[in-house]
């Protein structure tokens, strides 16, 4: 079962044609899909995306957005994430590359993030760019006080800081960044993820894979993603798409598996 992990449908670069994304990705194969918030203020776009039974959806606020929300609540995102079709929390995390939201009120933000992850039990959807030091502090800090189930997606940070996010029981995202040519050092990452705990996106319209690398990217272009991934496993193709789909329910575990007929 094809699956995209992280989808941005809700975002102005399919205004014109979204619907016709969404079919290309179902005639692609693509079974499911899960498009992600990236504010809360804009979780009623989000929402209105997964009113397809193959489309669900998260709830939070990226780092980048941060600012405009610092005093964002855990009981805002579990009030929201009551909502049947929200299967995680986040996109959240840290971005220190563009810095785009002061640093501490980033973490602030993601703590909340983290706190709502904890009580409602649906996986954090965890964006981090270099920042993996402290990443894994606030993981490792928050852990001790309650478990809660994590998701690195897109992952493209060190060795570090994915050891010290699966010692956590972390799943990781694979992203269209695996198929470019510079980044051996994400598949080197990549090679030593947990078997178990690995999945795919798109993260489109972002980050499309080669060969559309520079291109608008779709959930139609997944299954270059999971092509890339069987390569740096050393897996079949359908190896890679079934342990894809193993983890996927295991950390979206509120999403129901589809029958094996039909959409």
């Amino acid at each position: 079962m094809l699956i995209d992990s992280h989808v941005n449908l809700h975002a102005p670069q399919f205004d014109d044609d979204r619907e016709a994304v969404i079919e290309r990705a179902r005639a692609a194969g693509v079974r499911l899909m899960v498009n992600i918030c990236d504010r809360v203020s804009h979780f009623d776009k989000v929402r209105a995306v997964a009113d397809a039974p193959d489309i669900w959806c998260t709830v939070g606020t990226h780092p980048h957005e941060a600012k405009d929300d610092p005093e964002l609540s855990a009981a805002r995102l579990v009030e929201l994430a009551a909502d049947p079709r929200v299967v995680g929390i986040g996109e959240t995390g840290l971005d220190f590359h563009y810095d785009l939201s002061p640093r501490d009120i980033q973490a602030k933000v993601f703590r909340a993030h983290v706190a709502a992850a904890r009580q409602t039990g649906l996986p954090l959807v965890v964006h981090t760019r270099q920042a993996d030091a402290e990443m894994a502090a606030i993981l490792e800090d928050e852990y001790a006080a309650g478990p809660f189930r994590i998701l690195m997606h897109c992952y493209t940070s060190g060795a570090d800081l994915a050891a010290r996010a699966a010692a956590l029981g972390a799943w990781f995202s694979v992203s269209g960044i695996a198929t470019f040519k510079a980044a051996q050092d994400v598949r080197d990452v990549i090679a030593g993820m947990p078997a178990d705990r690995i999945i795919v996106e798109t993260d489109c319209p972002y980050l499309a894979p080669v060969p559309y690398r520079g291109r608008r990217n779709e959930p139609a272009y997944v299954p270059h993603v999971l092509a890339k991934l069987a390569e740096i496993r050393g897996w079949s193709l359908d190896e890679a798409e079934g342990r894809a789909e193993a983890a996927f329910f295991t950390v979206f575990d509120r999403i129901p598996r589809p029958s094996k007929r039909g959409r």
